[in-house]
């Protein structure tokens, strides 16, 4: 595995190490279950529902996790007042290693936030071919994210769109999706995809804005009667689509989308205000 620790420190076991030590990454072979956490203000954003779906993702292929949430919180606030930072993402890996038993891994990564001209022009999407075999577990395979990565170069894309091989979308390569058709928003049932955590907080806003979400997949054949989409995840928030493909949608112009993300920039708001200083 690529050693994607950056800045001075980063954590195995509980165990603060320098960064110029990175053996341990050679030594990961099997895929690992992982989240990434964004940090805003030294907080470590909906931390609890980030290390929920950890566990979740573990139990799905019955893999045991050894270090507890409250000892992965303590790495979390180690990591950022050792490594002084503000603002960037963390990254948790927990897997098996070769004479090294079960190893947990908190580390910064290289992280990306669009900017703003992103959110007022929208983002170029494509379809890409691809079916996940557990969609439910955070489960990171290398393959599939550099076949993505040379595709989205290539079309000078920002985010491809999963296809199934009956010709639904289920998510992103990266992200859940959302699609407007009238009044309503509809994205794929849980059972799917990866229930993202931004996707959470957009269905809960939804449901206080009286949006009506239906949760089934759209058809690739139903991409020119949309009136809008997004993406959402960790580093992006809502983030309105543009094109897919040659299919343009005016989404940085649809009233719904605005409100969704509206909304959910106060609920971040809210959440880092919530703390008041504790990660500091």
């Amino acid at each position: 595995m690529k050693a994607e620790a950056i800045k001075e420190y980063y954590i195995i076991n509980g165990e603060l190490r320098d960064t110029n030590d990175l053996e341990i990454f050679s030594k990961i072979e099997k895929p690992p279950i992982y989240e990434v956490i964004r940090v805003i203000k030294r907080v470590p954003l909906f931390l609890e529902d980030h290390l929920e779906r950890m566990f979740q993702s573990a139990n799905i292929i019955n893999y045991s996790i050894e270090r507890s949430e409250a000892e992965i919180t303590r790495d979390i606030r180690e990591l950022i007042h050792k490594n002084q930072i503000d603002n960037l993402n963390i990254k948790l890996i927990s897997t098996d290693v070769e004479r090294n038993g079960k190893v947990f891994l908190a580390y910064f990564i290289e992280s990306f936030y669009p900017p703003e001209e992103y959110y007022r022009e929208g983002i170029r999407t494509i379809l890409f071919h691809y079916e996940r075999e557990n969609p439910n577990a955070k489960v990171l395979i290398s393959s599939f994210k550099e076949q993505v990565a040379k595709e989205l170069k290539e079309k000078g894309a920002f985010e491809a769109l999963l296809v199934n091989k009956h010709g639904y979308i289920p998510e992103g390569s990266r992200s859940n999706m959302f699609f407007v058709k009238g009044d309503k928003v509809y994205t794929a049932p849980k059972g799917d995809v990866l229930l993202g955590i931004t996707r959470k907080h957009i269905l809960s806003i939804c449901n206080k804005l009286n949006i009506k979400v239906i949760e089934e997949n759209i058809h690739v054949e139903d991409l020119n009667s949309l009136d809008g989409g997004f993406m959402s995840g960790t580093s992006v928030n809502v983030l309105p689509i543009t094109t897919i493909d040659n299919i343009k949608i005016d989404s940085i112009n649809n009233k719904i989308i605005k409100e969704i993300n509206n909304t959910y920039v106060r609920e971040i708001e809210k959440y880092i205000n919530s703390y008041n200083g504790k990660w500091i």
